[in-house]
């Protein structure tokens, strides 16, 4: 039984595919590079890598740390490679390369005078990852946003300043873990907000516990006390719903009603829902709350205000009109400010180490 003419030719036409498909994928491209091996000694590549990091040139320097790491792993400049390459991959922002490299080094060079840098910036990438983005430049609270990378973050400056007490970084991990402190706080917040909206009093209670436990130096902790006893008064344990308004006559006597209420609204801090809904672009509501302010927090407060983007800065989405963000405690910029114009705190772990001498 022979097949149709036309089935035939489409049998011969797809196998002519299938052989020109297979002969292609034979040949090798001209294009492939073989690897040649060094092409300079490892002093050459380190001096032209450090002179590329000079001049910006970061592409050009992480190909000269790569050859070296490839070529030189043992060699004299290796070590110092490994940590100039952690530096480079953060001015690429390249934050999760930066963070493979700095558990790299930590692995395999846990007892380096400097290891310590690497353990810091890991924190500060965790941290970039975080505001990484258009989410930078806009209004939008972090508690309304994933907090997964600050999580990370915080653990890191956590067992950066165990193990690191005395190091020259660790004044600024102290105020970085402050500030992821107060945005972890006000995410847990936000959810026992939410939870107190819908009755959910229990959850309520649990998020606002596991403020005061977990973040007490946190402005959070007065509105946290405040949930727990209106919670527990809601879920008909007025003993210790009680317990808590004495704590809060006695610390924030202004959360308290004349009625011996608590005033929940006062002890709020959230934005509106239309600066949610805009991504904090329009509706940006000026923070309000019942506990009682320090000085300190009330020239913070009034400086926040003088800095506030302008309509044009958050509807180009901080491209125009921008303002100086140079408070302290502001770490949403943290990688301008840290490491641009100076690369100090990275150098001075980098560069300050003795180059290692010819053998």
């Amino acid at each position: 039984m022979s097949l149709p003419r036309y089935k035939v030719t489409m049998l011969a036409l797809s196998l002519s595919i299938a052989t020109a498909f297979v002969g292609c994928s034979s040949n090798p491209s001209k294009k492939d590079v073989v690897d040649t091996g060094p092409q300079s000694s490892e002093q050459s590549y380190y001096n032209k890598a450090m002179k590329a990091l000079d001049k910006g040139q970061y592409g050009d320097a992480e190909k000269s740390f790569q050859a070296i790491d490839t070529y030189y792993p043992t060699g004299q400049y290796a070590q110092q490679a490994q940590l100039e390459m952690i530096y480079t991959k953060f001015k690429q922002k390249d934050y999760e390369a930066t963070i493979a490299h700095a558990e790299r080094f930590i692995r395999l060079n846990p007892q380096h005078p400097n290891v310590d840098y690497a353990y810091y910036v890991r924190g500060v990438a965790n941290m970039e990852q975080n505001y990484d983005g258009l989410m930078r430049y806009t209004s939008l609270k972090q508690s309304h946003r994933d907090t997964s990378y600050l999580k990370n973050a915080y653990q890191n400056f956590v067992d950066f300043i165990r193990r690191f007490p005395s190091s020259q970084y660790a004044v600024d991990a102290a105020q970085r873990m402050k500030f992821i402190g107060q945005e972890l706080a006000e995410s847990e917040m936000n959810a026992a907000r939410f939870n107190v909206k819908r009755k959910a009093y229990l959850a309520a209670v649990e998020r606002s516990q596991w403020v005061i436990e977990h973040y007490p130096q946190t402005p959070q902790v007065a509105e946290a006390l405040a949930t727990m006893a209106y919670g527990y008064d809601k879920l008909g344990d007025k003993a210790t719903s009680q317990q808590y308004v004495e704590i809060l006559k006695l610390n924030y006597p202004n959360l308290v009603k004349s009625n011996g209420e608590v005033n929940l609204r006062a002890a709020r801090k959230e934005g509106s829902f239309l600066n949610r809904a805009t991504l904090g672009i329009f509706g940006r509501s000026e923070k309000t709350g019942g506990a009682v302010e320090t000085n300190e927090s009330n020239a913070q407060a009034q400086d926040s205000s003088e800095n506030k983007p302008s309509w044009l800065n958050r509807a180009t989405f901080g491209l125009l009109d921008r303002p100086d963000r140079q408070s302290s405690g502001d770490y949403a910029n943290a990688n301008e400010s840290l490491y641009d114009g100076q690369r100090t705190q990275p150098q001075t772990q980098t560069e300050q180490t003795e180059q290692p001498q010819q053998q």
